[in-house]
């Protein structure tokens, strides 16, 4: 059997409730993941929008002071988190490459979109991504600080992107700000960024390097405690639901061991929904049908051990008239065969049709009383018969009636054919009670274990016709301990005997 078998759950609720929850799971997850998945993108653009307004503010805190108050200003400022911002002649930029289209796009849009005098903006704007993930340290000095590659010109690397001042370009007015489209790679974040623009007045440089800071796709603490539980709210009435909707096969389970026991135990309900009722209406109308085949077996076999006793009557009486004595007393013997047969065949169509009810029962009372009587119609036996170890009390729901007499017709048959007999009383942690009945007998060949149960079926080696037996009594034991929800099975002990072993329920 797989492993995977083996570790799925035994009942159909179970299994059931496992396959939703583990449905519901994955749907979580993945409800999670998208959610998370946009969060990080709209997390993304939000950051962006912030760090361009707060580069678009430094900017207009420099350009407001003029020229001869600009470093005065910008050493006083207060700058966000995470923000240093210096006046150099050339680009401080550092070992960056640019940045991506989107980035500058948003932090363009807040420059241009700022209102601000025309005369204040900025001649030129340059954006870069520092891909190692650090910035440049160093003293400045205004000229050729560290970090600032040489470049023909202005100082400008030919790479970088120059917007001259004025209104915002035309594709910035074409292209209004969005989102990065799906499958478009999310640059920078998480690493530091740096913009220099050219003041208008001074040509001086305002460079501003930041940190862009990492999106974070659950923007309330408490979004995995509620996905849990809702998971587990959902979790839980997946498993109610499973429970209340196999309830019916629950139901039906226990009438039909309830049947087993007892062939006219109450019917099931016929409510429900459609596929319920109909099912307990068929359960029932099979119920109906045994009863009824049972009844019949049990009036046909009453109604001819009945009717066989008066010509056995009869033909005793006129066996009185045979003269010779060796013929008659063999006449009379087949007649007392015949009709012991009868009487059993009557004692098991009672059995059959028995309607004792169920009642709170000392087991270990019930096996005394057995042994006792085996006792004192054997009396030379009475070191033979017995208990093999102190038995534990044990308290079952029985007919107490037929169950002594299927144990006195075990016990009887133990000590006919094997000399004695030993019995042993255990308890099991699924529920049942065990009797051992063992004798040191012949024992009966493997192959007709079974078959001795079967009405009428002797074992010619050791149980024969000169014993009294008619092959019935195993038959009305087997049938009187299953009728209570119990087993008999038989088996032979080594090197002889054997042992027959009742289940019983307690």
């Amino acid at each position: 059997m797989p492993i995977a078998v083996r570790l799925l759950p035994r009942s159909l609720a179970a299994r059931t409730a496992l396959v939703l929850l583990a449905g519901l799971v994955v749907v979580q997850s993945v409800g999670l993941a998208i959610h998370a998945l946009d969060r990080i993108d709209f997390a993304r653009l939000n950051n962006e929008r912030e760090v361009g307004a707060q580069v678009a503010g430094i900017y207009r805190m420099v350009a407001d002071a003029g020229p001869l108050a600009r470093d005065d200003e910008l050493q006083r400022a207060h700058l966000p988190a995470g923000f240093h911002a210096f006046l150099t002649t050339v680009p401080v930029l550092g070992a960056l490459r640019p940045a991506p289209e989107p980035i500058q796009r948003t932090l363009l849009h807040h420059l241009f979109a700022m209102p601000m005098p025309l005369r204040l903006r900025p001649m030129q704007v340059v954006i870069a991504n520092n891909l190692a993930g650090r910035m440049p340290s160093g003293p400045y000095d205004g000229e050729h600080p560290p970090g600032a590659p040489p470049a023909p010109g202005h100082g400008l690397p030919p790479w970088r992107g120059l917007h001259p001042p004025g209104p915002p370009p035309d594709w910035m007015r074409d292209r209004p700000l969005e989102r990065h489209r799906p499958g478009e790679p999310i640059a920078g974040l998480g690493r530091s960024f740096a913009i220099a623009m050219q003041l208008p007045d001074d040509n001086r440089w305002l460079t501003v390097r930041f940190v862009m800071p990492l999106a974070d796709p659950f923007l309330s603490p408490t979004l995995p405690i509620a996905f849990l539980v809702m998971t587990t709210a959902a979790g839980l009435l997946s498993v109610w639901a499973v429970r209340r909707l196999t309830a019916p096969l629950r139901t039906l389970a226990i009438a039909a061991e309830r049947l087993g026991r007892d062939v006219n135990s109450d019917p099931l309900p016929e409510n429900g929904p459609t596929e319920v009722a109909t099912a307990a209406v068929a359960f029932n109308t099979m119920a109906s049908r045994i009863r009824r085949f049972v009844t019949d077996r049990t009036l046909l076999l009453t109604a001819i051990g009945h009717d066989l006793r008066t010509p056995i009557t009869r033909l005793k009486l006129r066996s009185e008239f045979i003269e010779d004595e060796e013929l008659q007393a063999r006449f009379l013997a087949d007649l007392d065969e015949l009709e012991a047969m009868v009487s059993a065949t009557l004692a098991f169509g009672r059995d059959s049709a028995d309607r004792e009810p169920m009642v709170p029962l000392d087991l270990n009372a019930l096996l005394s009383t057995v042994l006792d009587d085996a006792v004192d119609g054997r009396p030379a036996l009475a070191d033979r018969v017995g208990f093999a170890a102190p038995p534990p009390s044990v308290t079952i729901q029985a007919r107490s009636l037929g169950l002594k007499r299927a144990l006195t017709n075990l016990v009887g048959n133990a000590i006919s054919y094997g000399g004695g007999v030993q019995v042993t009383l255990r308890t099991r942690d699924d529920g049942h009670v065990v009797v051992l009945i063992e004798d040191d007998g012949p024992g009966i060949p493997p192959d007709q274990l079974d078959r001795v149960f079967e009405p009428f079926v002797r074992v010619e080696t050791s149980r024969n016709r000169e014993t009294g037996g008619t092959g019935l009594g195993l038959s009305i034991a087997r049938n009187i301990v299953r009728g209570q929800g119990g087993d008999i099975t038989l088996a032979n002990r080594v090197p002889h005997g054997l042992r027959a072993t009742v289940t019983l329920v307690a």
